[in-house]
C-alpha cells in the first residue's frame, strides 16, 4: 500500500514536470514570437519613414535649386536690356558689355553654373564662353537645335558637351536649361541657355543615407537616366529597364531582397527621384533579436529543467498537507488548517510584471510623443526656410528695378536674395553659427531696406568672440520679421530695428528691439497659450519649443513691450550638448 501511494507520488511529480515544461516552452515561443514581429514592425517602420524624410528632402532641395534656375533664366530672358538689342537692328557694343557684365554677374552668384548662351534669332551669339561650336544662320529657326531649345518648354535636360553626342566622361555633362527670349509682342526673338555642372545632383545627393547597399537614381519623362551612381546605367539598356521597373511601383517593401523603395515627382522638372534603402539596420536588428530569443529560450529551459527537478516537490506540498489533513479527519480531529501559499509567487510576479509593464508602455508613449514633436518641429522649421510672399515681394522689387535699369540695385538685390536663402537652406543641417545666423538677418533686413527705404533704419552688432558658437538656424529672423511686419510697419516716424548678440556668462543673448507702439503682453500670452501667434511663418511657442529642447527649460524666449516698443530676448548657451 505504502509503495503504490509512493508509486502514485511519483507519477504527479512526473505530469507536473511534463506540464511545467510544455507549458514554459509554448509561453516563450509564444511571447518570443509576438515581441521579434512587433519590434521588427517597428524597427521596419521607422526605417521606411527616415527612407521617405530622406527622399524627400533630397528631391525638395534638387526642386528648390531648379526653381532657382527657372527664377534665374526668367530674369535674364524678360531683362528689358536683352530685348532692346536683340529686338534692334542696330546693335552697340556697350549694350552687349552691360549684357555680358549681367550674364557674369549671375554666374558669379551660383558656382555651379557652367555656361550662360543667349542666341537671337538672326544668329547673334552673347555667352561667357568663347568658341562654341553650334550651327548657326541668319534665320535660326532653321536650326534644329534652337527649335528643340524652344520646344523643351524650360525643362531642365542631361546632356554632355554642346552639340556632340552623349559621352561617358562625367566631367563634361552637363544640365541643360533652355528659355525663350520674346519681345513685348510675344514674338520669338532669341534663346537662352543655362548650362549648370551634373556635380550640382551628386552634391545635393551626396549626404542621402540609404543603408549600406542602397542607391538612387533619377529618370526623365523618356525613362532615360538623369543620374545614378554607376556610369554604366547610362549605357547598359538591360539596367536602365531595372530602373524603369523600379519607378513604375509607389512606396513597395520587398521582404525578399530587405530593400524600401520611395519616389519623389520633381514639380520643376519631368524627373522622377527614386530612393532605395537597404534595410541593413532592420536585418541586423532581426538577427540579433533571433539570438537573444535562442539565447534566452535555450537558458530558460535549463533553468526551467534544474527548477521543476529541485521545487517539484515544494509544488505537491499542498497535496500533501491536504493529504495528512484528511488523514486527520479520518481521526476524528476537527480543527485542521490548510496553509496554501503556492499561488502567493504567481500573484507577486503577475503584479510586478503588470507594473513593469506599465513602466514601459509609458516610457514608449514619451518616446512616441517625443518623435512627434521633434518631426512636428522639424516641419515648421523647414517651412520657415522659404516665405513664399517674401520671395514674391523681394522678386517683384527686383523685376522693378530692372525695369528702370537700376543694374546696380539688382546685382545687389539678387546677391543679398541668395545669400539670404543659402543662408536659410545651410545644406541641410539644422545647425549653423552666429555669424551665418547674424549674416542670415543681415540680408533679411537689407532686402527690407530696399522696399521700405528711409522708412527702416537697423543696425546689428555682435561680440566678436560669440561670432563661432554654434546654435540652431533660423531662430532670430523670424523674430525680426515680427518686430518689422508688428512692430514698426505703419509707423508715421521712422522705424528703427536693433538687433544684438551678447555674453552673459555661459549663455548668449540676442537682444531684437523696435521703436513700435507695442501691444498687450496678456493677449500675447492668450495666444502664445493658443499658438495663434506667427512670426513669419514660425509661432513664438515654436521658437521658444525648439530652443528648449535644445538647451533645456531655463532657455528661451523673452518679450517687453509698452508704449515705446518692444524687446524680444532670445536666451541659448554657448554649448550645446
Amino acid at each position: 500500500m505504502r509503495m503504490s501511494r509512493f508509486y502514485v507520488f511519483k507519477k504527479l511529480r512526473v505530469q507536473i514536470a511534463l506540464h511545467y515544461i510544455i507549458a514554459s516552452v509554448l509561453t516563450l515561443l509564444f511571447i518570443g514570437i509576438i515581441l521579434y514581429f512587433s519590434i521588427a514592425s517597428i524597427v521596419q517602420k521607422e526605417a521606411t519613414t527616415n527612407t521617405e524624410n530622406a527622399v524627400e528632402q533630397s528631391g525638395m532641395y534638387i526642386d528648390l535649386y531648379i526653381d532657382r534656375l527657372k527664377a534665374l533664366s526668367r530674369l535674364l530672358a524678360e531683362n528689358p536690356q536683352l530685348v532692346d538689342y536683340f529686338s534692334s537692328t542696330d546693335r552697340q557694343q556697350a549694350d552687349k558689355e552691360k549684357i555680358l557684365s549681367m550674364i557674369d554677374t549671375s554666374i558669379a552668384t551660383d558656382p555651379f553654373i557652367e555656361s550662360i548662351v543667349m542666341v537671337s534669332k538672326d544668329g547673334q551669339i552673347i555667352s561667357n564662353e568663347s568658341g562654341l561650336s553650334m550651327s548657326m544662320s541668319s534665320n535660326m529657326m532653321k536650326e534644329a537645335w534652337y527649335v528643340s531649345a524652344i520646344d523643351n518648354g524650360n525643362v531642365p535636360v542631361l546632356t554632355s558637351a554642346r552639340m556632340q553626342d552623349f559621352s561617358m566622361d562625367k566631367d563634361n555633362w552637363v544640365i541643360s536649361l533652355s528659355r525663350e527670349i520674346k519681345n513685348e509682342q510675344g514674338r520669338n526673338i532669341g534663346v537662352l541657355l543655362i548650362d549648370v555642372q551634373y556635380k550640382v545632383i551628386e552634391d545635393y545627393l551626396e549626404n542621402l543615407d540609404l543603408g549600406h547597399t542602397g542607391f538612387s537614381f533619377i529618370l526623365n519623362a523618356n525613362h532615360e537616366v538623369v543620374y545614378h551612381e554607376d556610369p554604366a546605367y547610362f549605357q547598359n539598356e538591360i539596367k536602365q529597364q531595372e530602373l524603369y521597373k523600379i519607378a513604375l511601383n509607389p512606396a513597395v517593401y520587398d521582404q525578399n531582397e530587405q530593400t524600401f523603395t520611395h519616389l519623389y515627382s520633381l514639380r520643376n522638372a519631368d524627373w522622377i527621384f527614386a530612393g532605395v534603402s537597404s534595410q541593413d539596420e532592420l536585418t541586423a536588428i532581426k538577427n540579433k533579436l533571433f539570438n537573444i530569443f535562442v539565447l534566452f529560450g535555450f537558458g530558460f529551459l535549463v533553468i526551467a529543467t534544474v527548477s521543476v527537478v529541485l521545487f517539484t516537490g515544494r509544488i505537491t506540498t499542498p497535496f500533501r498537507k491536504l493529504e495528512r489533513a484528511m488523514q486527520d479527519i479520518e481521526k476524528g480531529l476537527t480543527e485542521i488548517k490548510v496553509d496554501s501559499r503556492g499561488c502567493y509567487e504567481a500573484q507577486s510576479l503577475s503584479q510586478h510584471f503588470n507594473g513593469m509593464m506599465m513602466e514601459i508602455r509609458k516610457l514608449m508613449q514619451e518616446i512616441t510623443d517625443k518623435e512627434k514633436d521633434l518631426r512636428r518641429l522639424e516641419i515648421s522649421t523647414l517651412h520657415s526656410q522659404i516665405n513664399p510672399h517674401f520671395l514674391y515681394n523681394t522678386l517683384d522689387t527686383i523685376v522693378w528695378m530692372a525695369e528702370f535699369n537700376d543694374s546696380e540695385k539688382v546685382i545687389e538685390m539678387t546677391k543679398a536674395l541668395a545669400q539670404f536663402f543659402r543662408l536659410s537652406l545651410s545644406g541641410g543641417n539644422e545647425l549653423t553659427t552666429v555669424e551665418n545666423e547674424l549674416d542670415h538677418v543681415r540680408q533679411y533686413l537689407f532686402i527690407q531696406k530696399e522696399r521700405y527705404g528711409d522708412g527702416l533704419v537697423y543696425t546689428i552688432d555682435c561680440d566678436p568672440s560669440l561670432l563661432r558658437v554654434q546654435m540652431p538656424k533660423i531662430i532670430l529672423q523670424p523674430i525680426v520679421e515680427n518686430a518689422l511686419y508688428h512692430g514698426i510697419r505703419g509707423l508715421d516716424r521712422q522705424g528703427v530695428i536693433e538687433v544684438r548678440a551678447e555674453t552673459d556668462g555661459e549663455k548668449v543673448v540676442f537682444t531684437v528691439r523696435d521703436n513700435g507702439d507695442g501691444f498687450d503682453k496678456d493677449a500675447l500670452l492668450q495666444n502664445l497659450a493658443n499658438q495663434s501667434t506667427k512670426l513669419g511663418g514660425v509661432g513664438i511657442k515654436n521658437v521658444d519649443e525648439r530652443i528648449q529642447l535644445y538647451y533645456g527649460p531655463e532657455y528661451g524666449v523673452h518679450i517687453q513691450s509698452d508704449h515705446n516698443g518692444t524687446s524680444v530676448r532670445i536666451v541659448i548657451s554657448k554649448t550645446l550638448d
